[in-house]
């Protein structure tokens, strides 16, 4: 992982919408975090988050969107953090989604949304709880098979409710969670929209298809190396332009290392 990676305590949150390049660890989990806010400034609508239980056994990885981008909806992204660390004990995602939602839509601005993707590692298990909440699908690299594909599952038919909708656009909305099992040395990508809304001087999009062609080129035993590639390979599809977005990026490498024996969270 690197000298720079700082392990995470026991019942830490680290969060935040500034401009960061760092790495943390947790039990089971790599993680490096790539934000940049959009034209420069210091905040911006990129939201990322981490925490650890009290016993090193269950962690949480956040990545959120603020409509807009910049510094102007920096205060947004700061509130949606406060809620997150509210609401951290919650560790049913669905609930803690529909928490979030509810008091998003209540104290958000007007019209104000947020695409967020919730994920929550055990590490006795090796499986991630992953909620979507209208974000992009992340990646998932297999480490056994050195292959990637888009990690998302069947959504069933939920009789024309409301399902897993950004957060602020409707009250109430219901989500809904699936679990997969990783492997050791596997990785869950994830990233903002501005990723897969690189475009091209022609008008083209790069897409979901072209940032996975993006990562299949790119080499999985090199985790700490994936978010700058993939950004840089985001500018090359702009032929240099600058992004039009904030982008932020965040991989989690499944090292499988086991938490010291302790009692478990709550």
């Amino acid at each position: 992982m690197g000298s720079d990676a700082r392990p995470l305590k026991w019942m830490e949150v680290w969060g935040g919408n500034e401009r960061s390049e760092c790495a943390f660890r947790v039990p089971g989990i790599d993680a490096w975090i790539t934000s940049e806010p959009f034209g420069g400034s210091i905040q911006g609508g990129d939201l990322q988050y981490v925490s650890i239980c009290g016993a090193g056994a269950i962690s949480r990885f956040a990545i959120a969107d603020i409509a807009g981008h910049g510094a102007s909806v920096g205060e947004s992204a700061a509130q949606l953090r406060r809620l997150m660390r509210k609401h951290m004990n919650i560790m049913d995602q669905t609930r803690f989604a529909q928490t979030i939602n509810r008091e998003f839509s209540t104290r958000s601005l007007s019209g104000q949304f947020a695409t967020a993707l919730f994920m929550t590692y055990f590490t006795s298990t090796d499986h991630m709880i992953i909620c979507n909440a209208g974000h992009p699908r992340p990646l998932w690299y297999h480490a056994r098979t050195r292959t990637w594909e888009l990690l998302d599952y069947e959504i069933p038919n939920h009789a024309g409710k409301p399902l897993n909708l950004p957060l602020g656009v409707i009250e109430p909305t219901s989500y809904m969670q699936f679990a997969v099992a990783l492997g050791q040395g596997d990785i869950v990508l994830t990233y903002t929209d501005s990723l897969v809304e690189a475009r091209s001087p022609r008008g083209l999009t790069l897409g979901e298809q072209g940032l996975l062609t993006v990562v299949r080129k790119l080499d999985g035993s090199e985790p700490a190396k994936l978010n700058r590639r993939v950004l840089d390979a985001a500018a090359a599809h702009r032929a240099g332009n600058p992004a039009e977005d904030d982008q932020t990026l965040m991989v989690l490498y499944h090292s499988a290392a086991r938490a010291p024996d302790r009692h478990g969270c709550n």
